[in-house]
């Protein structure tokens, strides 16, 4: 069904802090555009996704995004949102380093991350385009939101949080009217793999886990994850007892001290922050994998870390850069 926005006062009362949890139909190919101004023939444009489809009738000034990672392709398009809810580790700027000269000054407001959608503050915002393609929020979250404005989710057959880079900029820019200037993006983020691959030839098949401790436990990142993803465009593959406990149903595997060696490799990349650190570099257990032992561990800084959760058109080229380097002394020193 096609969804429109209706004044807010339609909402029912009483709205509360709710859990969080393609393709358009527009035929017409959009005239050559600059970042920021959109095609003269973009709009109306309707758009496919989980729940139906978003018909977005003329070109968005006041965008509140919710998807923890889509302000970076909504910047990249040339337009700064008027309130973002990003990743827990960019609460106070609200974007990653490699975004931060796109906000043209201004200053960002900043959604916590808490879980939940304040469907009422998010009216407040008055906005007329509400992006949700990187988020988890529900199919009741999303009726209440589509009657404050047209709301963009995540497309059929994907899952929260896991919707493909190329994918959900393409899906972004055409709300944006900025179809063309996606491909650009597309190809400069693509390119920024291809590079690293070509120059490092070693990386091809070598075998990496990607993991994060929490709990106690650690999970270890599977490809349908974006920090897995960017390790398979470098040529990096997840190793065999990782991938054959991939029931389909997570986008990663946990991992228990007694069952850390299945993350053995050439390389082990561990997601730390300040107080995870000091835990990862302390444990026994981690520490006695021969791939630590050789010294095929990773420890990415925040920023790291953040691009390559955030694994966009902005982020992946920065990912790239910082990344590369960290690996290639890794796999030296493992084989």
């Amino acid at each position: 069904m096609t969804r429109r926005p209706a004044p807010f006062a339609a909402l029912t009362a009483g709205l509360v802090l709710l859990t969080l949890s393609g393709c358009g139909s527009e035929d017409t190919a959009a005239a050559p555009s600059e970042a920021g101004t959109a095609a003269a023939d973009a709009f109306p444009v309707t758009i496919d996704h989980l729940w139906g489809s978003t018909t977005i009738e003329e070109e968005p000034e006041r965008v509140v995004v919710l998807g923890v990672t889509d302000s970076d392709p909504v910047l990249a398009l040339g337009t700064v949102p008027v309130a973002v809810q990003p990743y827990t580790f960019y609460s106070e700027t609200g974007v990653g380093p490699w975004a931060e000269e796109l906000l043209q000054g201004q200053e960002l407001e900043v959604i916590p991350s808490t879980g939940d959608v304040n469907v009422e503050q998010i009216a407040a915002y008055a906005p007329d385009l509400i992006v949700g393609v990187s988020a988890g929020f529900d199919e009741v979250v999303y009726d209440q939101l589509s009657q404050i404005a047209p709301t963009l989710v995540r497309p059929a057959g994907t899952r929260a949080y896991g919707v493909p880079r190329d994918e959900a900029t393409r899906m972004i820019a055409r709300a944006l009217g900025q179809k063309e200037r996606a491909e650009e993006l597309i190809a400069e983020a693509d390119a920024a793999f291809a590079d690293a691959v070509a120059e490092n030839p070693q990386f091809q098949g070598a075998t990496a886990t990607v993991m994060l401790p929490f709990s106690g436990v650690y999970g270890a990142y599977l490809p349908a994850d974006a920090r897995g993803q960017v390790m398979d465009e470098l040529g990096f593959e997840v190793p065999a007892p990782i991938l054959a406990e991939d029931t389909g149903e997570s986008f990663y595997v946990e991992l228990s001290q007694e069952r850390l060696d299945l993350a053995d490799g050439d390389v082990l990349v561990v997601l730390t922050d300040d107080a995870s650190r000091a835990v990862v570099e302390g444990d026994a257990v981690l520490q006695d994998l021969p791939v630590v032992r050789e010294g095929g561990l990773v420890l990415p800084d925040l920023d790291l870390r953040g691009a390559m959760t955030y694994n966009t058109v902005l982020s992946a080229p920065y990912a790239v850069a910082e990344l590369t380097p960290l690996l290639q002394e890794a796999l030296a020193a493992t084989r």
